[in-house]
């Protein structure tokens, strides 16, 4: 017990990844977490890890600017790098398929081909799919550097990095008001959790729900790396043991699914049943489903960095589905920031003006 340097709340893969930062820093550190570490969306997830964020590269550029866009493609590709070398076998460096299920996909596909290739960085342009995919989907694009992680082994172990290097870590401690902390400095770092804490984010940050199956193993790898189509809506990916794990379908029902309600629904999983039966030719046997809630932004970047006219609080929270690798980041970011470094990345994330 006693005062800390800082109180991080939420002990996911941006609360772990903060942690570790500073209790490397020399600061005494204490997470609190609701339930137990990884127990939301970081442990409930599909297990991508993919660079970027939740826009495609030329849609970013477009938006950002060409040199802030390069800019948070360069940093996920450098948080990536990290998580294989922190995760050990939790992560496995194979590349991802972006496909495109129709002609105006593919297309889109075709411009963020075009944007990444003329920037330099690395990308593929596969017009001819074979297996499971043949005749199914009208080209790809494969990204070499992205990679599937095992998601609550990854942040459970970044998680026990932190305590060993001093952090202190209370798992079921919800916090239900910011007054309660005992810190000089205060992050905020439970992306799509973090209603009622402080309104000026239930405004600009909005729950969603994404859904996932897994089934038995299926005797056969017909999927090599993970796999997403219809814009991010459907994604799915092999486990080493085989199981087919899928995800999405919530355009299905988008209000239903715009939720902070941790819950499976009968109408998305059948959707998911549905499309596991479309992709590997039979019905397999659903073994686990869950649901995991994530937090969206209206311009879809992350908030990350100090929360002004609030001394000591800072932010770093939605992720509009690409936490897996921005909240490693982010994490990092404001853990430097806090410790005195010169952070210029989080002016890319700045929750000024954003949160008013």
């Amino acid at each position: 017990m006693g005062r800390v340097d800082v109180a991080i709340v939420g002990a996911g893969v941006t609360g772990s990844s903060c942690a570790l930062t500073l209790a490397d820093a020399g600061l005494r550190v204490r997470v609190h977490e609701a339930r137990e570490v990884a127990g939301g969306a970081s442990g409930r997830n599909g297990g991508f890890a993919l660079r970027g964020g939740a826009a495609p590269y030329d849609v970013a550029r477009a938006e950002l600017g060409a040199e802030r866009a390069a800019s948070l493609w360069r940093l996920t590709e450098r948080a990536l790098q990290q998580l294989g070398t922190l995760a050990g076998d939790a992560f496995r460096s194979t590349g991802s398929l972006r496909l495109a299920a129709d002609l105006a996909e593919a297309e889109s596909l075709w411009a963020e081909y075009e944007a990444l290739r003329d920037d330099g960085f690395e990308v593929e342009w596969r017009s001819e799919l074979d297996g499971r995919l043949a005749g199914r989907f009208h080209g790809a694009i494969f990204h070499p550097p992205d990679g599937s992680i095992q998601p609550a082994r990854w942040v459970r172990r970044l998680a026990v990095r932190a305590a060993e290097a001093g952090a202190e870590i209370r798992e079921h401690d919800p916090v239900t008001a910011l007054e309660e902390l005992d810190a000089d400095q205060v992050v905020l770092a439970t992306d799509g959790y973090t209603h009622g804490l402080l309104e000026r984010l239930d405004r600009v940050v909005k729950p969603a729900r994404g859904q996932v199956v897994v089934t038995e193993p299926l005797g056969e790898e017909y999927f090599a790396c993970p796999h997403y189509a219809r814009y991010g809506y459907d994604y799915w990916q092999q486990t080493e043991d085989l199981r087919l794990v899928l995800g999405g379908s919530r355009d299905g029902a988008l209000e239903e699914e715009s939720t902070a309600e941790e819950r499976t629904t009968p109408g998305i999983q059948a959707r998911l049943e549905a499309f596991a039966h479309e992709l590997v030719g039979r019905a397999p046997k659903i073994t686990h489903r869950w649901a995991g809630i994530f937090g969206v932004t209206k311009d879809r970047l992350p908030l990350a960095g100090p929360i002004r006219g609030y001394d000591g609080l800072w932010v770093a929270c939605g992720y509009s589905g690409h936490g897996n690798v921005l909240g490693l980041a982010c994490g990092d970011l404001i853990g430097q920031a806090i410790a005195g470094q010169p952070v210029p990345e989080l002016a890319l994330f700045d929750p000024a003006g954003r949160t008013q």
